[in-house]
């Protein structure tokens, strides 16, 4: 086998299958082709260990103690991403040096608590995110994971109930954010018994980064949260990373958290390509987060006017990027997504609240998002062709290659980045050096 080709011919395959399909996995974006220049740049060769020393006086940028040479550019680069996250979540200090939601889950985890502390989040089959338990990263902190009290009917936090075993088990962190996540989570209403028990208040907003930007979701540093941790690459339309915003308190400390406890090198190229990101969203981030919103709840309507179980439906469905559905009276979440991807709708099924964790393989719900979708141009009258798909699928158990042909079509018209610098390449489209 000649590999050296055998990796270009599967890298083309993916650019032509994945440019056919509708992607609508919830944690998944696409770049624009600004983006991709930015991470394909000579940053991705370099190292630029170190933190920030001090700001500079003419520019009001951080300037940075490095332990490396040849860091002059990437300084600057690091130094506008820092300001610009600033800028855009409202935040007294922002670090971009975590390479994943979960190490900047991490990073808070180590500069906040220490090992035996508690923690308190949703539980996985509530939403919750494996970082966010014993199976993953607060695991590997040693932190003892507490669940909050769930609403299934509401899809969010019971206050009231949640705020009882917030008393009751002292937790160092409090944890909101999630990886099923239709409406905000009650920050606001559970601020006062964080500070009644010192307990630290961290936000992960890996899947609503771009929303929270975008100024259409609520702020969780203005109703209270200590630090928000996100990844870059889901409603935040960056390259795969992580970042993290706090107050200034505590700047010093997830500095040096971040470097050089829990990392060295920070994929500099990554940088790059968030602060074209972070450009983007200062120019269009309002307009596209609002579109995803519309087109999110007009998929939902549509779904639930075809007769499919759109959780949510007294609360017009959702407030974010995602929507829920249970298909466990049409062969469950597995098979619809299995028959979704034969007919190019790419999207996840997922454990709803009222399943078991026998029922991982094969659970109650599919979780759609679209996002990238929105970054492709398409609107709500877009949405309603994909929930006719949807309906042929899944009520219907129509042929899924002849559902294919139907959303090859579609998708033909929707092939360049929007909410972006103009371009003229399409965005799948494959960049070839070689």
């Amino acid at each position: 086998m000649n590999y050296y080709q055998e990796a270009f011919n599967l890298i083309s395959k993916q650019h032509q299958w994945r440019g056919s399909c509708l992607n609508m996995i919830a944690s998944e974006n696409i770049t624009s082709p600004a983006v991709r220049e930015a991470i394909a740049s000579d940053f991705g060769h370099r190292y630029a260990e170190g933190v920030a020393g001090g700001v500079d006086e003419n520019t009001r940028l951080k300037v940075f103690d490095r332990y490396y040479q040849g860091t002059k550019y990437f300084d600057r680069i690091e130094a506008l991403a820092i300001k610009l996250s600033e800028e855009l979540f409202h935040a007294e200090h922002a670090n971009v040096v975590p390479i994943s939601g979960v190490v900047a889950n991490l990073v808070a985890y180590h500069a906040l608590s220490k090992r035996g502390d508690r923690i308190t989040a949703l539980g996985l089959l509530d939403g919750g995110h494996i970082s966010h338990c014993k199976i993953s990263a607060a695991g590997v902190m040693g932190l003892k994971d507490i669940p909050y009290a769930f609403n299934e009917k509401e899809m969010n936090i019971d206050v009231d109930e949640s705020k009882k075993i917030v008393r009751k088990e002292k937790p160092s962190i409090m944890l909101f954010g999630a990886s099923v996540y239709l409406f905000p989570h009650p920050v606001n209403e559970m601020v006062d018994v964080a500070r009644e028990i010192n307990a630290k208040i961290v936000y992960d907003g890996a899947h609503v980064a771009g929303l929270i930007a975008g100024g259409r979701f609520h702020d969780p540093l203005k109703e209270g949260a200590d630090v928000v941790t996100a990844s870059t690459h889901k409603t935040l339309p960056g390259p795969q990373g992580g970042i993290i915003l706090c107050k200034k308190e505590l700047a010093e400390k997830i500095d040096n958290t971040a470097f050089p406890a829990l990392m060295s090198n920070h994929h500099l190229h990554h940088v790059a390509g968030l602060l074209v990101a972070l450009a983007e969203m200062k120019e269009y981030g309002s307009e596209y987060a609002g579109q995803i919103i519309s087109n999110a709840k007009a998929l939902a309507q549509s779904m639930h006017e075809h007769g499919i179980h759109v959780l949510c439906e007294h609360k017009n469905f959702t407030e974010s990027h995602q929507i829920l559905v249970d298909v466990s009276d049409h062969g469950g979440g597995a098979e619809i997504a299995d028959r979704c991807e034969e007919a190019n709708i790419i999207l996840n099924k997922n454990l709803l609240p009222w399943d078991t964790f026998r029922d991982t393989r094969n659970p109650s719900g599919l979780r759609i998002g679209v996002q990238e979708l929105t970054r492709l141009g398409m609107k709500e009258s877009e949405m309603k062709d994909i929930s006719m798909y949807l309906k042929q699928l899944i009520i219907d158990r129509e042929n899924p290659g002849k559902v294919r042909e139907e959303v090859e079509e579609l998708k033909k018209e929707f092939n360049r980045v929007h909410y972006a610098f103009p371009s003229q390449r399409q965005a799948y489209e494959q960049i070839k050096f070689k």
